[in-house]
């Protein structure tokens, strides 16, 4: 039994200010040097948490805080990542819940804390965000209470410490009648309430595969905590699969630890250890790696399936293979299947043309963030309409239905409420929220919500929440009304005119600049009515040698419509596609030419 030892998560609802805490945690064990540049959101490494703000991979880092290493693994907040969470709490022997002090408990909370509670952990609470203007601790706090309560917390876990912190400002106290000073006492409280891994380091070797990576220098690099015995360089080791299967024999050739955000080459760990491993080929997450002769894997916690899915094919555009290096459908499947590999939440499939593929995730944001990666690799691909994935029991089909819980000003209810009850939602719960606010808790269809996000601020002024977690499998609901306006389509291909977009805008919203490249069948406007129209946006103006007074009209174009690459994949219509490639986002009509898409529509109906 290592006393020398803590393993904790920080588990929390997205934007309470999990990696910000852990920021002014490594700051103040004296991790860096007086005077030493360091960067915000140190755990967030990767271009897209940067620019989103968000953790999308988990990630542990440790701190040396006296004579006790403590490695905490900082987990991502937002629903579509939950895959993430549930494999990383079998690192853990310890919880921290982190809650806003304003918000209190959301889905996630929830959703997290359910898992943790389910392993048998004893979670820290800590009231975060303290400092803010509509801070409500007490009552946040009685909230949580109801929140263990509702998840059948046992007596043990039900006696949780609670702390108030501000991990912006770096402080963390018991009471907050007392000094804010540091956050010295949150790491006291981390040795004494989380247990050390009470695990047998005098058995053979063996350790659970959690996380994988890819190192240039290193190959595959799998993350995990040493369950039982020791690992030392060069031993030879055996990965078994969870059915008992031997996947590959090999070395450990690289031991690493992790000590602040670098990862330290060591000779030796011990049981409790969280350790990162190389020398494995073939070993992938959930594969229970140990000592030569092991035969039993370890169990893992089973990961929800996923709930939604999007159709990537080849390009097939006339414009494609000019602006991306990686096109053919070769490499975009090779691509998908190291995805599946590495991240358990999503599923792969491919289809009977073999030039499609088929990728089920837990949301919009998971799967643009995989399609964005790609895209930024240098892929080009085409994407479908994400759909959500049905499942038939006893002669009837079912339909994953979310808990959305939305925080909205008064004066914008109505209007939510009514959105909601188009898509098929039920209103399950109303309540004042204080400064203003309501909270109104619905059960929705998930397709319903496809695309409902940028709508919602629309309809809130930006400053309404909604938040949204997988609740079950429920009846179909019925037909939903998909979008009520018709696409603005090109006729031709070329350059598109300044002149001609300009005659265009009383049709309806442009998506096109000038000079933007255009093809024949593109989609570059959403109509003001609900039909598709074509259109010519490459008509320029005739010049002669007339003038008169009053025939030139000065050309004054309403800014074009900027849409996300999530905005695009909720917005199109199962006829048409989003065009991906590493400079442009285009959408498309399935059918390019007129004649094929009236065909198509007179077979369908």
């Amino acid at each position: 039994m290592k006393s020398n030892l803590r393993n904790v998560a920080i588990i929390a609802h997205v934007d309470h200010g999990k990696t910000t805490l852990i920021d002014s945690i490594m700051k103040q064990s004296g991790m860096f040097r007086e005077g030493q540049q360091v960067a915000e959101r140190l755990m967030d490494s990767g271009d897209l948490e940067k620019e989103r703000g968000i953790t999308i991979l988990a990630k542990p880092t440790s701190i040396q805080w006296g004579d006790v290493r403590i490695n905490i693994i900082d987990t991502p907040g937002h629903a579509d990542f939950g895959g993430e969470v549930e494999r990383v709490l079998n690192m853990a022997d310890g919880v921290i819940l982190l809650t806003d002090a304003a918000e209190g408990p959301m889905p996630q909370t929830k959703f997290v804390l359910g898992k943790a509670l389910k392993q048998g952990l004893r979670p820290i609470v800590i009231i975060n965000k303290i400092d803010r203007s509509d801070a409500r601790p007490d009552e946040v706090v009685d909230e949580v209470f109801d929140l263990f309560v509702a998840l059948d917390a046992d007596e043990h876990q039900l006696d949780f410490p609670i702390m108030y912190a501000s991990g912006r400002d770096g402080w963390c106290v018991d009471d907050l009648g007392k000094d804010r000073e540091n956050l010295h006492p949150l790491l006291d409280l981390i040795i004494q309430h989380v247990p050390a891994p009470g695990l047998d380091a005098e058995k053979p070797f063996a350790m659970l595969a959690t996380l994988l990576d890819k190192d240039t220098f290193l190959g595959r690099c799998l993350t995990g905590r040493i369950v039982q015995g020791r690992a030392r360089v060069n031993d030879s080791v055996t990965a078994i699969n969870l059915d008992g299967k031997v996947v590959e024999q090999g070395r450990l050739t690289k031991l690493l630890r992790f000590e602040g955000t670098e990862r330290v080459p060591v000779n030796e760990a011990n049981a409790g250890d969280i350790v990162c491993i190389a020398g494995l080929t073939r070993a992938s997450v959930s594969d229970t790696i140990g000592a030569s002769g092991l035969d039993a894997p370890m169990q893992s916690t089973p990961i929800d399936p996923p709930t939604m899915s999007v159709t990537i094919m080849v390009n097939d555009s006339p414009l494609a293979g000019r602006e991306g290096k990686k096109v053919t459908s070769t490499m975009i499947r090779e691509r998908l299947l190291a995805e599946a590999e590495t991240n358990v939440a999503i599923t792969f499939s491919e289809s009977a043309g073999r030039d499609a593929f088929e990728i089920g995730g837990r949301g919009e944001l998971q799967l643009g963030v995989l399609i964005e990666t790609m895209r930024r690799e240098g892929f080009e691909m085409t994407v479908s309409r994400p759909q959500v994935l049905l499942r038939h029991e006893g002669g009837q089909k079912l339909e994953p239905i979310e808990e959305v819980i939305i925080d909205v000003d008064e004066d914008y209810s109505s209007t939510v409420i009514d959105s909601m009850n188009r898509r098929k939602a039920e209103m399950v719960d109303m309540r004042q929220a204080g400064a203003g606010k309501t909270r109104v808790t619905f059960h929705a269809p998930s397709r319903g919500l496809i695309g409902y996000q940028s709508k919602f601020l629309t309809e809130t002024r930006g400053t309404g929440v909604l938040n949204r977690l997988f609740h079950s499998y429920a009846p179909w609901k019925g037909e939903i009304a998909g979008r009520r306006n018709g696409a603005l389509i090109a006729n031709d291909m070329g350059e598109a005119v300044a002149y001609a977009l300009f005659n265009l805008q009383d049709r309806g919203v442009m998506f096109v600049h000038p000079q933007d490249m255009v093809y024949q069948g593109m989609v570059v406007g959403e109509n003001s009515r609900d039909n598709d129209l074509e259109v010519n946006v490459l008509k320029g103006k005739k010049l002669t040698n007339v003038r008169a007074s009053g025939t030139d009209e000065a050309v004054t174009l309403t800014p074009p419509r900027n849409m996300s690459l999530e905005d695009m994949m909720a917005w199109i219509n199962p006829d048409e596609y989003l065009e991906v490639t590493p400079k442009s986002l285009r959408l498309r009509k399935v059918w390019l030419l007129a004649h094929e898409r009236k065909k198509h529509a007179k077979s369908a109906s």
